[in-house]
């Protein structure tokens, strides 16, 4: 999938340091001695399972949550429940929306702008920025039940980004969306990158990771298993490239003798369609092409696909994201 956003080749500041991050929650070890570094100018991913241990991750970072040990440093200073300086250049939207419906759009950013945006002038200016970044100007004086699921996580998204933090949080902000405004939040997403935020941002859209993030790192049990650009990540898995071929019927010998193929290292059949994974190697399908019309084995359509994150994910973890 095409990137929304080029990574950025210069050497960047580090904004968030995590080293040796410990957290247990009596007898489970719920973060097992995470490191994790995030520089300047980044769309990084945080991808896990269930209980992986992404959201301790972030509440340990933003100081809503005590751990055993490690240290963690926001631009360049220890984080702490009291230091505000680091806290007011922080915006973080989360999965959950959390806005008050008896103020309006309007009301409801100003709200949270005016928690970190004293000067009264340039926080309404900030506000009527934010509402247009998140194209609710025709929905500003409405109030939070009245909009739909995808402006609602819009607004969700304005109240967090008013002040116009340095670092961004995004848990999840395209759960139960409409297509139009997950691409508006996607869109918005590289926009603020663009403007100088770093972002971190959990997804179970691998999709999405794709497009949009600059490096990602995939946690599973409480430490970070793998991290990289894409491209990176997908070089780190065995599966080069999956083959699938449907309306082929074979025999026990004939599936022995496609097992046998170089390069060939899982086959799964059923229902007359077999799916192959194939190490990186050039003339998988025409080997196997070539077999099946040396034994006149006639056969349906058939599919050549390079890794994906998903098959990263599958195979570092051992179960799909969202298991």
């Amino acid at each position: 999938m095409k990137q929304l956003y080029m990574y950025k080749e210069a050497i960047m500041n580090t904004v968030v340091n995590i080293e040796n991050l410990v957290k247990r929650y009596k007898e489970l070890l719920a973060l097992d001695h995470l490191n994790l570094s995030i520089n300047e100018g980044e769309i990084f991913g945080l991808l896990g399972p269930n209980g992986s241990g992404k959201t301790t991750t972030i509440n340990c970072l933003l100081s809503l949550l005590s751990y055993d040990k490690g240290t963690i440093e926001i631009f360049g200073q220890p984080m702490s429940p009291d230091n505000y300086d680091i806290k007011r250049q922080i915006g973080v939207v989360m999965q959950d929306v959390a806005v008050f419906n008896e103020l309006t759009v309007k009301e409801n950013i100003e709200c949270f702008c005016s928690l970190y945006v004293k000067d009264k002038t340039l926080c309404r200016k900030y506000v009527k920025e934010a509402i247009a970044f998140v194209g609710l100007e025709d929905f500003a004086n409405f109030y939070p039940k009245k909009l739909s699921g995808g402006l609602l996580r819009r607004l969700n998204i304005a109240c967090g980004i008013a002040h116009k933090p340095k670092l961004i949080i995004l848990d999840e902000p395209t759960v139960a969306v409409d297509p139009q405004s997950r691409n508006k939040i996607l869109e918005g997403i590289v926009e603020l990158n663009k403007e100088g935020a770093t972002i971190i941002y959990t997804s179970h859209y691998m999709e999405e990771v794709e497009q949009i993030c600059t490096r990602i790192a995939i946690i599973d049990h409480g430490r970070v298993l793998a991290s990289g650009t894409t491209e990176e990540l997908k070089k780190m898995i065995k599966t080069g490239e999956t083959i699938t071929i449907e309306a082929v019927a074979l025999t026990k010998n004939n599936l022995a003798d496609i097992r046998s193929l170089s390069h060939v290292f899982d086959l799964s059949y059923q229902d007359q369609t077999m799916i192959l994974r194939c190490s990186g190697a050039k003339h998988n399908l025409i080997r196997v092409l070539n077999y099946l019309q040396e034994q006149d084995i006639p056969f349906g359509r058939v599919f050549s696909e390079l890794p994906t994150l998903n098959d990263v994910f599958l195979e570092i973890t051992g179960k799909e994201l969202r298991d």
